[in-house]
């Protein structure tokens, strides 16, 4: 599985049991570069309805390689481990977090293959992390 996954500079995910932020143009982004999106209806609740995205409570289960999922909150991090690739898009700010991502990721055995960034809609800058193991 391709694991998408949206952090701070902190490494935040989330903040009482809540997306951080949401960008229009990163949903535009990831949809063109990762196609259909497999995520959980909370997620898929920022979507439009004709957006090549499939909402299911079990999808990090039951995607498999290739598959692009896009995970927020404590399921991101838990499934680091099963990713065979991972994409983070930074906000590059810090907001309010209780939840939060494992950023040591060389550590973890991830190298960053490819960064880029690009305007969002409510952020002036995103950066796009591809990491492979």
């Amino acid at each position: 599985m391709i694991l998408i996954v949206c952090v701070d500079d902190a490494g935040g995910l989330g903040f009482n049991r809540r997306r951080q932020s949401q960008d229009r143009a990163l949903r535009v982004r990831m949809l063109g570069k990762w196609g259909r999106l497999w995520m959980n209806a909370y997620s898929a609740g920022q979507f439009a309805k004709e957006d090549p995205v499939t909402a299911d409570e079990d999808f990090l289960e039951k995607s498999g390689p290739g598959d692009a999922c896009f995970a927020e909150g404590p399921a991101a991090a838990e499934a680091l481990d099963r990713a065979e690739k991972l994409v983070l898009y930074r906000w590059n700010r810090k907001y309010p977090a209780d939840c939060h991502f494992p950023l040591d990721l060389e550590a973890r055995g991830w190298r960053l293959e490819e960064t880029a960034e690009f305007a969002g809609s409510s952020h002036e800058k995103i950066t796009e992390e591809v990491y492979v193991r």
